[in-house]
């Protein structure tokens, strides 16, 4: 069918996720400010924006993946792909008990966009109903004056048009203005909100969210701002006592979860008993799971027993409140790494690493946060990978506002990480370091071996599934049917430029041979005199063997 000039489109959703992130960030800090329900931690704003950002990456990647099938110059992808895209995106992504509402209510939202033929004015609507109901759903206790009630004000200011008004920007802009008048009364109709003199924190940043909606779809921008309390820092560190006072549960557990619907309704049960805020989004066999206890090891045991659960993460509210401000290092250095051993080996030489699981590459958030984590006046930042130079610079512009000094050294690959991490010395001037890790970075040749998943065209000639592909420098050098053979043909092809050092970082799994180090360390010594060799456990990591040749 035709789209319509008003219909909602697959660009529409790539610009209104991409607004959302650049608001959400902008009003980060002050949304953090007004943090006082359920838990005064002082995140929500971050949580927001940790979670939009997954959300807009997964869009960004789709476009991606069209334009490498289709051309720059063809046509855009489709709606349901983008909107599912953006669900996805956000339930992986979701951080805190806000992130998470957000990522259901967008899977709300794309349920219904996804399964028509035209995203009008009125599918919308429907949208943006379905939306708050399934987040009302997820939630097991909803509370009214928090962003569900926002959620809700919307999608009855939008339900409520008639006639000409039901057009994409009809619905959108009344969803915000519904929005905007609901938040203000957000402070009456919760306790803990009065006594702060605040709005409902999550449900300002659904206010910011909508408004980028309505600029999206008409391209006029609105004041999203909302005025947010009196005295707002005040006011939440009075209720972070005060929840303290009360003795609310001394976890945070997120978890994301593959199971089934059955499984996970006596998870709902079981979690239920053990604490509150209990937010379970998602569907067709993946979720998320975010809950507030005492006994984080139970609340991960029913994970467990439920499915597999994975990217655990526990925070200590009690932690965060009672422990005094910790003195800032002088410097630090943050690195990301593929694998838990290089994890291990980076944190045993002092460095804050950040693990890059294969397939999903750390956003910019999470290395802001770990920057932030470091706690350090100057910061040297390793990403090791060429592909996440844009989202490290994005970082370390941001955290620069914040008074740090970060410099980014653009490592291409963990060995060249290694390398600068082994030549750090904290005690030197900070330019000097910088300089001296950059050279040591710099004087690293790299490669890695990988087994081909289809026939394809490579540099080095067509491979077939299964191959084992030697890497030089990125680009494909060898190819050959065994690990360790293949191995040895790329370390002799280096070496032959010359080299005083090699490198060999293991990974675990069937496609690595026992024994490979010790093999490919008896190689180097046997046909290149005068070259050492060291070996460090990767552990799982993409790749069965990472070569740093320095």
């Amino acid at each position: 069918m035709p789209q319509s000039p008003d219909d909602l489109d697959a660009v529409a959703v790539r610009t209104w996720c991409s607004l959302a992130l650049a608001a959400l960030g902008a009003e980060r800090e002050e949304i953090d400010a007004i943090n006082v329900y359920p838990v005064a931690d002082g995140d929500t704003g971050t949580n927001l924006y940790l979670t939009m950002e997954s959300a807009a990456q997964a869009v960004e990647a789709v476009f991606a993946a069209h334009e490498t099938v289709t051309g720059p110059a063809a046509s855009v992808p489709l709606l349901s792909d983008a909107v599912r895209a953006m669900a996805h995106g956000a339930l992986i992504g979701a951080r805190g008990n806000s992130g998470t509402i957000l990522s259901q209510l967008l899977r709300g939202m794309s349920e219904e966009l996804a399964a028509v033929e035209r995203a009008d004015g009125a599918a919308l609507c429907r949208a943006l109903e379905r939306a708050a109901a399934s987040a009302y759903e997820a939630v097991a206790h909803p509370v009214e004056g928090t962003v569900l009630t926002v959620a809700t004000a919307a999608a009855r200011a939008a339900a409520a048009l008639d006639g000409a008004s039901v057009s994409v920007s009809g619905v959108a802009r009344a969803a915000y203005e519904g929005a905007r008048s609901a938040l203000p009364q957000t402070t009456g109709q919760l306790a803990v909100l009065g006594r702060a003199g605040v709005v409902d924190a999550g449900g300002r940043g659904l206010v910011a969210v909508l408004g980028v909606l309505v600029e999206a779809v008409t391209g006029e921008a609105v004041a999203v701002r909302a005025k947010a309390a009196v005295h707002p820092l005040e006011a939440a560190d009075d209720c972070a006592a005060d929840h303290a006072d009360e003795g609310g549960p001394a976890f945070e557990v997120i978890y994301l979860l593959e199971a089934d619907d059955a499984a996970v309704d006596r998870l709902r049960h079981r979690l239920d008993g053990l604490g509150d805020s209990l937010v379970v989004v998602g569907g067709d066999g993946l979720w998320n799971v975010h809950v507030h206890v005492d006994d984080a090891g139970a609340a991960v045991e029913a994970g467990i027993e439920a499915g597999r659960p994975y990217r655990i993460r526990i925070t200590h509210f009690g932690a965060d409140r009672v422990a005094p401000p910790r003195e800032r290092a002088q410097r630090a250095v943050v690195v990301v790494v593929p694998g838990e051993g290089l994890m291990e080996l980076c944190a045993q030489a002092g460095a804050t690493t950040v693990l890059a699981r294969p397939g999903e590459p750390p956003a910019s958030g999470e290395l802001v946060d770990a920057i932030r984590r470091a706690h350090a006046r100057e910061v040297v930042l390793l990403p090791n990978d060429a592909d996440l130079r844009h989202t490290a610079a994005a970082a370390a512009q941001q955290v620069r506002t914040e008074g740090v000094r970060v410099s980014l050294i653009p490592t291409r690959a963990a060995v060249q990480g290694i390398a600068a991490l082994a030549v750090h010395e904290p005690d030197r001037r900070f330019d000097e370091d910088v300089v001296a890790m950059t050279s040591a970075a710099g004087a690293t040749r790299y490669a890695e071996l990988a087994v081909a998943e289809r026939q394809s065209w490579t540099t080095a000639g067509v491979c077939q599934a299964g191959d084992v592909l030697g890497l030089i420098d990125g680009d494909v050098a060898v190819i050959g049917t065994d690990v360790a053979a293949t191995a040895r043909t790329v370390l002799d092809r280096m070496l032959s430029a010359g080299g005083e050092l090699v490198t060999l970082v293991l990974g675990e799994g069937e496609g690595v041979p026992s024994g490979l180090g010790e093999s490919l360390e008896a190689h180097v010594r046997e046909r290149h005199l005068a070259v050492d060799t060291v070996v460090y456990r990767g552990g799982h990591q993409p790749s069965p063997l990472l070569i740093g040749i320095e």
